[in-house]
């Protein structure tokens, strides 16, 4: 099992559509060339931001496949494999031909809600059968459970292939305590762009960015900066140049709003499937404001 530290800007890299809503590969292709010409550290496929709920079993397979034949082994890739059972999880992971990936993304459970040793239980389960090093992903405002800090550190003294854990709590107490009191060898990445530098300057590694799909070297110099610790200067990038996109790109939901903003850049077009629709036209005009300062 190759050891892949994770450090750096990671993009949770979107699934461009056609007018049709099949999957536009010419338009990933360039995605992905796109990613490794700006210095993107590695690719996350079949995440939150590539729509991977409206994708079949066939698309998510060709996808992968797709992505791993682009990247030729120049950057390393991340393959978002979650489920509410248990039990599904553990056949997903042990049927899906993950060549050339290196590592799984896992969210934690959605919708059933379970207990603290419910998650627990899950996690050491899927470690037990899973043939590449895992990296957890909270999400509460998705999933509609909070993993604990408790409960991460427990997962990674115990399940050794358990490397780090990506966290879109948005709480800083709760993700400090992770970085503090994990063995070593674990990691914490943040999964929000907006707090990217505090997590990176409290003793995480870097970020699994949605922003970075349009601006990967403005993401990369920021995560870069702060573990630099050039404090002031990451801080500065963030608030003055990239805080309000940030917010537009979450406020009628991911990836509506940088599906947007890769349009404005010509890079893939402005297309979701159901359940998500594009962003109103209101936000539509003010991410084209935010854009025109960049362009």
């Amino acid at each position: 099992m190759s050891k892949v530290d994770f450090i750096g800007l990671g993009v949770a890299i979107v699934t461009p559509f056609n007018s049709d809503e099949s999957v536009d590969y010419e338009s990933l292709g360039k995605l992905i060339e796109f990613q490794i010409s700006s210095g993107t550290d590695y690719i996350v496929a079949l995440g939150t931001t590539a729509e991977t709920p409206t994708l079949t079993a066939k698309e998510q397979k060709e996808i992968v496949r797709f992505i791993v034949k682009t990247v030729e082994g120049r950057i390393p890739i991340v393959v978002g494999i979650g489920d509410n059972c248990t039990s599904s999880l553990l056949e997903k992971v042990q049927t899906i031909d993950l060549t050339g990936v290196s590592a799984i993304l896992s969210v934690t459970p959605y919708y059933n809600k379970p207990t603290q040793e419910g998650l627990y239980r899950h996690f050491c389960a899927l470690s037990k059968v899973s043939p590449l090093p895992i990296i957890l992903y909270n999400v509460p405002g998705r999933t509609g459970v909070n993993m604990c800090a408790e409960t991460t550190i427990r997962i990674a003294k115990e399940c050794k292939n358990v490397i780090a854990t990506k966290e879109a709590s948005g709480n800083l107490t709760q993700i400090k305590q992770i970085i503090d009191e994990a063995p070593e060898g674990f990691n914490v990445i943040s999964g929000d762009d907006a707090i990217t530098t505090d997590v990176v300057l409290s003793g995480g590694i870097g970020v699994i960015s949605v922003f970075g799909n349009a601006y990967p070297k403005e993401m990369k110099w920021l995560v870069d900066s702060a573990l630099k610790e050039r404090t002031s200067a990451a801080r500065e990038k963030m608030e003055n140049d990239f805080n309000e996109l940030f917010h537009l790109m979450f406020v009628e939901g991911n990836p509506a709003g940088v599906k947007a903003l890769l349009e404005m850049k010509g890079l893939a077009n402005n297309v979701v499937r159901l359940p998500l629709v594009t962003v109103t036209e209101g936000t539509k005009a003010k991410i084209q404001t935010e854009f025109n300062k960049f362009a």
